[in-house]
């Protein structure tokens, strides 16, 4: 079976307790390139790929020293392009939302649904309604709260801001609605949402959650004030 190609990519790097990232980016065309991150959870010894990003033969190495690559799941719809790489490479468990249409494979072997299951200790799954595809958010109920979203809420808050993105890119992005901050996406809610008044409501809920630090597909880590940069998001939007 041929994969998408490898493109651009960082080492996984520790950015909380048994929490991880790796910098990567998706080239919707041969001009653009913007950053993609892949989150991994730790759990006794065993890792989850959270939106993967395929890595070459070094990074793949350097995964495999974190722990036993165990599941690949998918938080939202639009991030489906590396998860059948890992599962067939490693023949992990794949967990997602059902109902998705832009990536159809690899087969669900854990259905994601609000509240339910998910293959690691101390998360709350988060399901959107209102959307044309599934999408949610996790909250690791470790330190001080940290939130995982896909593309709902990206943050290019912190340096370096938009890793692996080229300079074009990097210019393109504050025009469209991606300056050097935390952002519910304007393309995402043109895009995904169905009922924009409806979503409103989703946020209102996941911004009831107790949480300081945040990681999304696309940008960089923040490690405090995440709750009060959502909020303010929030306002940018809703307001």
């Amino acid at each position: 079976m041929s994969y998408p190609d490898v493109l651009p990519h960082d080492l996984p790097n520790l950015i909380a307790e048994d929490l991880f990232v790796v910098h990567g980016c998706v080239k919707p065309n041969a001009a653009i390139r913007f950053s993609r991150n892949m989150t991994i959870v730790r759990d006794q010894g065993k890792l989850t790929l959270i939106n993967p990003v395929r890595m070459n033969e070094e990074g793949l190495l350097a995964l495999e020293e974190l722990g036993e690559i165990a599941h690949v799941l998918r938080l939202g719809s639009m991030h489906g392009m590396d998860d059948q790489f890992y599962v067939d490479r490693y023949k992990t468990s794949f967990w997602s939302f059902e109902g998705g249409v832009t990536y159809t494979t690899p087969s669900i072997t854990h259905v994601l649904t609000e509240g339910g299951e998910l293959p690691f200790s101390g998360g709350k799954l988060i399901a959107f309604d209102h959307l044309n595809e599934p999408e949610g958010a996790i909250l690791l109920e470790r330190s001080k709260g940290i939130l995982l979203t896909c593309d709902a809420i990206q943050s290019y808050s912190t340096f370096p801001h938009q890793p692996q993105t080229n300079w074009l890119a990097k210019r393109m992005l504050p025009l469209i609605g991606f300056p050097c901050e935390t952002v519910i996406s304007k393309m995402w809610l043109k895009l995904a949402v169905n009922d924009k008044s409806g979503i409103k409501g989703e946020f209102e809920r996941l911004l009831k959650l107790d949480f300081d630090q945040l990681i999304s597909a696309h940008g960089t880590f923040v490690p405090k004030n995440a709750h009060a940069e959502v909020e303010q998001a929030f306002k940018n939007k809703f307001a």
